[in-house]
């Protein structure tokens, strides 16, 4: 007879094994199932989305249903049973089965570049020194998974993004500005043969071989390591994955024809071809001080056709499991609409962040704010452990050190602690 193993039979194995090959009961250890089970692969690919200007978590992810601080929005359910969004997600409700909403992020920056800083890097603005972005420490620690293209890419980012701060700029992201228009100057000059271009390379190569040599700086190594990759990209067949338009119409109108479209269609074709971090920040201001319903009428409709389609995407060619999509702002704006400007102000206190895929829970909630949107009520999740838990799915080593050209010692996020509820 054969016998087909539950659920239940499968965690009951598996806690039997713990206790007896790892000495739970000897050690005193507490090994669970669940933290046998997670030995999976980690994340391959991060797929950040940064929504600049601070989004109202109300407005979009954690909608207070028939309150007044929704201003007339109304709720909406999701295909999560018992998560609703707001009315001005609906095709995003209907992915909700791949997400984790973060309803209790919380911050003590209010300021944009504050609080931007503090997201991308898990540290505070000082001017002492710059703190590098979770994409360069993926880059440092775990290296580019195509050794043909960058590992980090920065899609249509704004001049507030921290780089590589204090670490090595060949770590840095490369930068896209127009993800329509491809990697930009990666083709021979009009005119110039593989030839000329060889023996240019050679000839700079020995001019600068001897400054090498002497010099011990860091940026000076680094620029030729940038140099050298930048050569061997020109020669690749990967360069395709920078170009959009290889796309069908179908799959391009479904992401839209704006610049945050595009550039989470790029960040798809990126991820295709193995490259490890990819950031797209969305081109659209949602510093919403001023009329605040009218600015998300205008705005919503391409961002909810976007990240509706993103995670979709991914989920149909079967890289949803191993690419983890993040949804990030500096801070969320306060439940009271104003009277005066009829928008919402800057409110750092409580706002929304999310993932999906990567190892993580779809269709679930975590954390919790007050009835009003106001404050945290459950489970407080600061920048760092969130970013600390981006890093644990990626596989990178959140205790180990690395030290600034000065010696001082820095950790990926800081002291954050990793949410291990939000992994399944």
């Amino acid at each position: 007879m054969q016998i087909i193993p539950t659920e239940t039979s499968r965690r009951s194995f598996l806690e039997a094994f713990a206790k007896t090959f790892f000495g739970v009961n000897v050690l005193g250890l507490s090994i669970s199932a669940s933290a046998i089970e997670r030995r999976k692969p980690p994340a391959q690919s991060v797929v950040y989305l940064y929504l600049r200007g601070g989004i109202s978590h109300i407005d979009t992810f954690d909608p207070k249903p028939g309150r007044a601080e929704m201003g007339g929005v109304t709720a909406i359910d999701t295909s999560a049973a018992g998560v609703q969004v707001s009315e001005w997600f609906p095709k995003f409700a209907r992915q909700m089965h791949h997400v984790s909403l973060v309803r209790s992020m919380t911050s003590t920056q209010g300021v944009h570049d504050r609080g931007n800083y503090l997201a991308h890097t898990s540290y505070y603005l000082t001017p002492t020194i710059a703190h590098p972005a979770l994409g360069t420490w993926a880059l440092k620690q775990l290296g580019s998974a195509n050794p043909l293209l960058p590992g980090n890419i920065l899609i249509n980012g704004s001049p507030q993004h921290p780089g590589s701060g204090y670490m090595e700029s060949h770590l840095a992201p490369l930068p896209i500005v127009d993800p329509a228009s491809g990697l930009q100057n990666s083709a021979l000059r009009r005119g110039e043969t593989a030839l000329d271009f060889v023996r240019r390379t050679q000839l700079a190569k020995s001019l600068g071989h001897s400054f090498l040599e002497r010099t011990q700086l860091r940026s000076v190594a680094a620029y030729d390591k940038i140099h050298a990759k930048a050569v061997d990209l020109m020669k690749s067949k990967d360069l395709k994955a920078f170009d959009i338009t290889q796309e069908s119409a179908q799959t391009q109108e479904a992401y839209g024809s704006h610049t945050f479209g595009k550039g989470c269609l790029l960040a798809r074709r990126l991820v295709e071809h193995g490259v490890r971090f990819i950031e797209v920040e969305d081109d659209q201001n949602w510093d919403t001080h001023n009329d605040q319903l009218v600015s998300m009428q205008r705005m919503t409709p391409s961002a909810d056709q976007t990240l509706a389609a993103l995670l979709s995407d991914l989920h149909q060619r079967g890289l949803l499991e191993t690419t983890l999509v993040v949804m990030a702002t500096e801070f969320g704006r306060t439940p009271q609409i104003s009277e005066v400007t009829a928008g919402r102000g800057h409110h750092p206190a409580v706002f929304t962040w999310w993932v999906a895929g990567g190892g993580m829970k779809g269709g679930y909630v975590y954390g919790k704010s007050d009835a009003a949107g106001d404050r945290v009520a459950e489970h407080p999740v600061n920048m760092p452990d969130f970013n600390a838990t981006i890093a644990h799915a990626m596989g990178i080593d959140v205790e180990k050190i690395e030290h600034s050209p000065s010696g001082r010692p820095f950790t990926v996020a800081d002291k954050g602690k990793i949410i291990e509820d939000l992994f399944a």
